[in-house]
């Protein structure tokens, strides 16, 4: 066994992992659980990586994910992070990250499942794989579906190739529960189980300003009331997703503020206008005609 001592915070820093976490402090709003848990998995790694490096023995870490929670919660960008850390410590060859849906794994006929699922999974090697709605894989009402097959091969992946392939499965927490249930295979090969919170209504508040600078605009006084409402309005309407239905709010609301200025051609405009979303810009989504 190598006795050689090791300087932790040298070790630390030659990773990059503390700037991986640091951005995703300041690219993600909110999130403390899911931030505190990749800390955690982050800090696993790196000691694991140590001790291998002593010739202490272990266990190679569990390192197939699942990522529960509503559409827009930032599953997605946690994932790109997390494959940041796993190519930083050596777990990952490559550090790419590749999306996919049943779409892309599951054929329509017979024969067809198998070469759809291990050409994905050929581009995915050295990397992670991120599966969306992973649930829609498993269709027992439905005895002609292929889901199962790609299933199989995904678990046969994940247990022989884990050195090769990182594996995240994604979707609403209520149907992956149930998805983990038909699937004991699949569910004892994700070592973390990851939930992520809906966001909070000041959160979603922090959020529209943050696209809404990086794209160059603001909200007056006026305006963030009227959006805080809007978003109280929405959030219990159906298909709202977080983050995502933030974006198309604000997309709206920049499209009503083109179309107000256009209508009155006649004044001379300043910076000011150009850059301001107004309240009536915001007042006017259907939200507000309940």
């Amino acid at each position: 066994m190598n006795m050689t001592p090791v300087n932790l915070q040298e070790e630390y820093a030659k990773t990059e992992i503390a700037k991986i976490l640091n951005l995703l402090d300041e690219e993600l709003v909110g999130l403390a659980p899911v931030k505190s848990r990749i800390r955690e998995i982050a800090a696993l790694l790196l000691i694991d990586k140590l001790r291998k490096g002593l010739g202490i023995t272990s266990g190679s870490p569990g390192l197939h994910m699942s990522f529960t929670g509503s559409p827009g919660t930032g599953k997605t960008t946690v994932g790109l992070k997390m494959a940041d850390i796993l190519y930083q410590l050596g777990y990952i060859k490559k550090g790419h990250l590749l999306t996919v849906t049943r779409d892309d794994l599951v054929g329509q006929y017979i024969g067809h499942t198998a070469p759809k699922t291990k050409e994905v999974l050929k581009k995915a090697m050295g990397g992670v794989l991120f599966i969306d709605e992973a649930y829609y894989l498993y269709k027992p009402d439905n005895e002609r579906d292929y889901g199962s097959e790609a299933i199989e091969i995904l678990l046969q992946v994940m247990e022989n190739q884990r050195d090769e392939l990182v594996v995240i499965l994604a979707g609403y927490k209520v149907p992956m529960d149930k998805f983990y249930e038909s699937n004991p295979g699949l569910s004892s090969r994700i070592a973390n189980h990851i939930d992520f919170p809906d966001y909070s209504t000041d959160e979603l508040v922090k959020i529209a300003k943050l696209m809404l600078e990086d794209q160059q605009y603001q909200l007056t006084p006026d305006a963030e009331i009227a959006f805080t409402q809007y978003i109280e309005k929405r959030r219990h309407k159906p298909l709202f997703a977080n983050a995502r239905s933030i974006k198309n709010a604000l997309d709206r609301a920049r499209m009503r503020q083109a179309n107000r200025i256009f209508d009155s051609r006649g004044q001379v405009l300043t910076k000011k206008e150009l850059v301001n979303l107004e309240a009536q810009d915001i007042l006017q989504s259907t939200v507000f005609n309940d």
